[in-house]
């Protein structure tokens, strides 16, 4: 199967350094890949249709609409697509979460950290497409597991949240066990989905969505921890 990456960066240098990069990659793992290149944000989201590609690399500091901006509008309208920041400032790595970037890539870029991205990538790809079927009294739903942000359970019934709500009478465990490594147990009532995280403190998991999850008494650092297993 074909890889498609895309090049986003205003620097024609930047460009074909990476380009080169991404055919090394693409020799040594035994995959075919198919790679565009735009020198703008602006140019890359008006062939965004045409262009959709199942890797982004992607600098920041552009003129005109910025990485970060461009990479907000690319989540509003899909999920799959892996997003990897390049880019010469530090500073901008915060704003990853927002966008559940896969990576920052500081410049000059190391080929062996591009090269693991790059495996990595896949990899997610390949774990983003899982679905989880769920049937209730109403329905039968397919849903797919990256939008799980997370699970409730009260008494005898479990809550999916996600784009909708589904709520099921099933046990926490048994729901536990169709996720995946992205989901963490939190105290007997929650899994949480890692990638939806925006906060944690002591007593509170903050999502990216606004919502929140108390946080049991001595569980702050398995969380931080499974947070930077992730990243």
């Amino acid at each position: 199967m074909s890889v498609k990456i895309c090049i986003c960066d205003d620097a024609s240098e930047e460009r074909a350094s990476l380009n080169a990069l991404v055919k090394k990659w693409a020799q040594r793992s035994g995959r075919d890949v198919s790679i565009c290149e735009f020198p703008t944000a602006e140019a890359f989201w008006f062939a965004y249709e045409d262009a959709a590609p199942d890797i982004l690399l992607l600098d920041i500091e552009m003129p005109g609409m910025n990485g970060v901006e461009l990479a907000k509008r690319l989540r509003a309208k899909n999920k799959l697509i892996q997003i990897v920041f390049i880019t010469g400032y530090s500073e901008y790595i915060a704003e990853g979460y927002e966008v559940a970037a896969l990576h920052y890539l500081l410049k000059p870029v190391s080929p062996e950290k591009f090269f693991s991205t790059l495996d990595r990538a896949m990899e997610r790809q390949k774990t983003d497409g899982k679905k989880l079927v769920i049937g209730t009294s109403a329905e039968t739903a397919v849903l797919p597991i990256y939008e799980i942000r997370y699970v409730e359970v009260v008494k005898n019934y479990v809550t999916i949240y996600a784009k909708r709500d589904y709520t099921v009478k099933k046990t926490l465990k048994e729901i536990e066990a169709e996720l995946d490594e992205r989901f963490l147990r939190v105290g007997r009532s929650y899994l949480v989905n890692l990638r939806f995280i925006s906060r944690v403190t002591r007593t509170e998991i903050f999502l990216r969505d606004g919502g929140t999850i108390p946080l049991p008494r001595g569980a702050y650092e398995m969380v931080n921890q499974a947070i930077i297993r992730q990243a």
